[in-house]
């Protein structure tokens, strides 16, 4: 997918919560979900704060996120994009 800095294949994700506690920027959140499996499924809130660290797509056990390819302009990691990831994980990595 071209233009878009991270996204997930919803197909592939069940749900584990495993790169969202990774991501330090606060892209990515859980949305309730009632046709999932476990009643979740990831969503990317923050798109424009991805730093490109690839936290998320290196720690998916299902290769259900894709990081954009180096070149693409990715955000540098800024104190709002951090306090909105603590307030995710603090929330239960759901969306704020």
């Amino acid at each position: 997918m071209s233009g878009v800095a991270v996204w997930v294949d919803e197909r592939r994700c069940k749900a584990c919560d495993i790169c969202v506690s990774r991501c330090p920027a606060g892209v990515l959140a859980m949305r309730v979900e009632p046709s999932a499996v476990l009643g979740k499924i990831l969503e990317v809130v923050n798109v424009d704060f991805c730093i490109g660290c690839r936290e998320c797509e290196n720690s998916c056990p299902d290769f259900a996120i894709f990081v954009a390819d180096k070149g693409y302009k990715f955000a540098k990691l800024s104190q709002e994009s951090r306090e909105i990831s603590q307030k995710i994980k603090e929330n239960g990595f759901y969306k704020i």
